[in-house]
């Protein structure tokens, strides 16, 4: 999951537009490819996943008969990807995943809701997702399960940290003092989310190497994905976790569980790069062993843990105070051209 933003035009496919993809020796798929559609995972992990949301730019979602609209663009032709690539024929329009935490609080990356302006042009969208074998993208949902946000009630971004990631220097650039910190937002919604449970994060910080973890999200923004199989390779820095986990651009915000306990133990953040170009002249998704790469990144959850209300607390989230460390949102492209956050 690179975490350079890539920006995909949502007009046409002629006017996709994709920078180079940078070369770097962490991958986005360790060993085998893991990712499930919703309709594959085990009844367990499906009932997680529909508390698990897409962010989508405001124009992209729009009132059709009673319900929304999602307007996508075929994964395959966007990103130009090689005939046979897994989900190619799939559709994409999601910018970043982000998880229900409270009954009208969503927990996501820093990176994915830049300020209340960005917060203010995102849609929060429940059920995307393939529901069953042979079926199609659930490209119109109904009106409850679209919602808007209220404010940010917290937010933080640690731009160098985020570089020091990328290069590969994080345990160095620990080492010297230099502690990546966090990349983390909640959100308030308009209103509680209706027929959807909040899910439980872990707050007594025994997360360990070794722990076996899966994440559940919008990789490139695909309908949901499940990606298990993987564990956690070293929680050493202060404010992250790495690990092998199958996760894309798009996942950024995604929930990171402990497969012991259900239980959220972070939030993916930052990766690797995804795709490659094949010598046939199209994209492939980038692979390696599973062991290694430099891993895909994910904050603790104690980074933001005291500012989400316990489950069944009647503590309220509006006492807050929001953080201010925000950066400038991107310049607004046309009407389908919100940029996916990898």
């Amino acid at each position: 999951m690179n975490k350079i933003f890539k920006s995909i035009s949502l007009l046409a496919a002629a006017a996709v537009v994709l920078p180079s993809l940078a070369r770097a020796e962490s991958k986005s798929i360790y060993g085998d490819d893991n990712r499930l559609d919703y309709f594959e995972a085990a009844p367990a992990m499906r009932t997680l996943a529909d508390s698990v949301v897409s962010l989508w730019p405001s124009k992209q979602v729009t009132p059709e008969a009673g319900a929304f609209s999602l307007r996508t663009i075929g994964f395959g032709e966007a990103l130009n990807l090689c005939p046979g690539e897994k989900f190619r024929e799939q559709p994409i329009g999601a910018f970043c995943s982000g998880t229900l935490v409270g009954e009208d609080i969503i927990m996501t990356a820093g990176h994915c809701i830049t300020d209340d302006a960005s917060c203010a042009d995102a849609r929060f969208v429940f059920g995307f997702n393939i529901d069953n074998g042979g079926g199609k993208a659930r490209t119109s949902v109904q009106a409850k399960d679209v919602y808007t946000c209220k404010r940010i009630i917290k937010r933080d971004l640690d731009r160098q940290a985020a570089g020091l990631v990328n290069t590969g220097i994080v345990i160095i650039g620990a080492l010297l003092g230099k502690q990546p910190g966090p990349d983390y937002a909640l959100i308030q919604l308009d209103r509680k989310v209706e027929g959807r449970k909040p899910l439980p994060i872990n707050r007594n910080k025994d997360l360990k190497a070794g722990d076996r973890i899966f994440v559940i999200g919008h990789p490139v923004g695909l309908p949901l994905k499940v990606a298990g199989d993987a564990g956690v390779r070293t929680t050493e820095p202060k404010s992250f976790f790495l690990t092998d986990l199958d996760t894309f651009g798009g996942n950024s915000g995604s929930a990171v569980f402990n497969a012991s306990t259900n239980k959220i133990e972070g939030i993916l953040v930052r990766g690797g790069t995804d795709f490659v170009d094949s010598p046939a002249g199209c994209k492939v998704q980038l692979k390696s062993g599973q062991n290694d790469g430099k891993g895909e990144a994910v904050t603790k959850i104690s980074m933001l843990q005291k500012y989400i209300p316990e489950l069944g607390s009647s503590k309220s989230a509006s006492l807050e105070i929001r953080d201010m460390q925000v950066e400038q949102a991107p310049a607004a492209d046309d009407a389908l051209a919100r940029r996916i956050q990898f």
